[in-house]
């Protein structure tokens, strides 16, 4: 598993549905660089159990990441017409209805790929045929971006396991605070409480305060 942390997180040009129901061709991470920071992150398929719960959930928190200034954009590799065909079933019946976000489609699964998020991969059998060993699907893998387009932070779950929204946000927060202050954020840092430099000295301010 590739650690993308320092990296420009890797470059691509897919199709992609909208605000709840438009299509886009060649959507593109690039249009936030210098402009917000990017939570980027994969679930496995459409139509299925966990995941409807997550994109839900990040929807219902969007009040949160826009007044950050953050971008959420999910990605599977579905068909963008079964992102379109999942957008518009009401939550009633499995669907994700009221996701504004944008969802963008991998059906060639090379995002996946490049993010190195993909279960499963390419292989030759004995024949020299090329097979797939493994589930095609991503897995949950999500990516904080900053500004600059660089990773700052990167989590990958296997597919039974749902990810935290609020978990997602402190980091958001975390690398912010860092951004604005230059003070490093320690274990279980929440916004308002003390920081500290990242010096020998700072660390045992912090630590004799605690």
């Amino acid at each position: 598993m590739a650690v993308l942390v320092g990296k420009k997180a890797p470059l691509f040009e897919a199709d992609a549905v909208v605000n709840g129901g438009e299509f886009v061709e060649k959507f593109s991470l690039e249009q936030y660089i210098g402009k917000k920071h990017v939570v980027f992150f994969f679930y496995p398929l459409d139509f299925t159990f966990v995941c409807p719960t997550e994109i839900l959930a990040f929807q219902e928190r969007m009040d949160e990441f826009e007044k950050r200034n953050v971008a959420v954009v999910g990605c599977s590799i579905d068909s963008k017409f079964s992102h379109w065909a999942w957008l518009n079933t009401p939550k009633d019946q499995g669907g994700i209805q009221g996701v504004k976000y944008p969802l963008v489609s991998d059906l060639s699964k090379t995002i996946s790929e490049n993010f190195d998020v993909l279960a499963g991969e390419y292989d030759y059998n004995e024949d020299g045929e090329m097979v797939f060993d493994g589930e095609a699907v991503a897995y949950r893998g999500l990516f904080l971006i900053d500004k600059q387009g660089v990773v700052r932070h990167q989590v990958v779950n296997d597919l039974p396991l749902g990810r935290s929204v609020t978990e997602t946000l402190r980091m958001v927060d975390a690398l912010q605070f860092f951004e604005e202050n230059g003070e490093v954020c320690p274990a279980d840092w929440h916004p308002g409480e003390e920081a500290m430099e990242a010096t020998m000295e700072g660390v045992a301010k912090y630590l004799s305060h605690h």
